[in-house]
């Protein structure tokens, strides 16, 4: 049976807070873009009940051309109180907040798959699931953390990552319950690691940090110590602190920093870090293994067994019956899994994420990316849904010009 094909001037793949962000602000300037994926997915697939947001209420917003479609304004109509200062923003929440915002500006999100994009010329080639070819001048891609988890080379041995394997990926889980009763090493110093551990010993699991370097805990806001104690109050989104104001404020001027000054920022502010509010589920209730290197990772009968070094040479084994590296994201166009390999060749890359333009777009025009992938050439504010607006106006923009010079509307 032969595909149908249509058309489209824009197509935004992903249905997370950037893809919604970017298709609402489309549809703000009357583009009839269509958008596709399973609304806030990376959220209730990829994350285990009962986690919280690392930012505050203020910074957790998506984008929307109009007023109405903040985060207090989902609150306010659903009848929640709304959460302000330095309330802990639920997932479980932040989800259905998320939905919401659909429903309200992006109505027409398409839960189905995409499993082609190639160039045709000044178009592209959009393959979907049920047979279908949409040809368009304008793709963004917003596909959050699909594709983009990582698990360090020194837990090969241990097998190919799953939620039933010996090892999983903390992005592999939407429930931790199963652990009850068993023995897990948590692999990693970060939000995720730190507050699945608490999770995991919460539901009845007997959980060991294991991590390179120091846990760190952001301050507790309330609590300002030293010099910062005689200064005004800060209202970056990104935390409260004056130093974190370039980062939220200049992303733009960002990507004009060299290459590896932009990638050794990336990767130190705001790097693993828990927050202030989950220390007390962690230090004295779970054993933290700190300044520990993987030294060898094997498996032995149905347990996982993982000799530790530290800096001194000495060596440690753990024995246990699962491992969860929570071991964070990088992106990876391979790994998407509908983009054509020709295709991927002629997009530039800074180490493993694309180069991109003050707008967002690839070195293949209309090629625009979203989210984490625009973290190395915008800053840390692409780590954060904070960073949907400064991204959904400048995409949009481009979008639009693009769609004049070479589309129609």
């Amino acid at each position: 049976m032969p595909a149908t094909t249509s058309y489209a001037p824009a197509v935004v793949i992903g249905a997370g807070p950037y893809g919604l962000s970017v298709a609402a602000h489309l549809r703000g300037r009357g583009i009839a873009v269509r958008t596709f994926g399973d609304v806030m997915s990376g959220w209730h697939s990829q994350m285990p009940a009962g986690m919280f947001l690392k930012s505050t209420p203020s910074a957790s917003s998506l984008s929307a051309p109009g007023s109405g479609s903040r985060l207090e304004d989902f609150c306010t109509v659903s009848g929640i109180t709304p959460l302000v200062g330095d309330d802990v923003v639920p997932i479980d929440l932040f989800i259905r907040y998320g939905q919401w915002f659909a429903q309200r500006n992006v109505p027409d999100v398409e839960n189905v798959k995409v499993t082609g994009l190639k160039q045709d010329g000044h178009q592209y080639v959009v393959t979907l699931a049920t047979g279908e070819q949409i040809t368009t001048p304008a793709v963004v891609l917003a596909t959050g953390m699909s594709g983009a988890a990582y698990v360090p080379a020194d837990l090969s041995a241990l097998g190919t990552p799953s939620a039933d394997a010996v090892i999983s990926h903390s992005s592999h889980h939407t429930s931790l319950d199963g652990f009850a009763g068993r023995e897990v090493a948590v692999i990693g110093a970060g939000q995720s690691a730190l507050e699945s551990a608490a999770l995991l010993h919460e539901h009845g699991a007997s959980v060991q940090i294991i991590s390179r370097r120091p846990v760190v805990w952001g301050g507790d806001p309330v609590v300002r110590q030293g010099a910062r104690r005689y200064l005004p109050e800060v209202g970056s989104p990104l935390g409260p602190d004056w130093r974190l104001i370039p980062f939220s404020s200049g992303a733009g001027a960002f990507r004009y920093l060299p290459d590896e000054t932009r990638l050794a920022l990336v990767k130190r502010v705001l790097g693993p870090f828990g927050a202030w509010w989950l220390r007390d589920r962690v230090v004295g209730q779970l054993d933290v293994h700190e300044g520990q290197r993987i030294a060898d990772a094997r498996t032995v009968g149905d347990s996982a067994l993982i000799t530790t070094t530290t800096s001194t040479g000495h060596q440690t084994e753990f024995k246990v019956d699962h491992v969860l590296a929570a071991t964070g994201f990088r992106v990876s166009l391979a790994n998407l899994g509908f983009m054509d390999p020709a295709l991927i060749g002629r997009i530039r890359l800074l180490v493993d994420s694309p180069r991109l333009s003050n707008s967002f777009e690839s070195s293949v025009p209309g090629l625009w990316f979203a989210g984490l992938a625009g973290a190395s050439t915008f800053g840390p504010l692409m780590r954060f849904v904070c960073g949907s607006e400064f991204a959904a106006r400048r995409v949009s923009n481009a979008v639009t010009r693009r769609i004049r010079a070479v589309g129609r509307m």
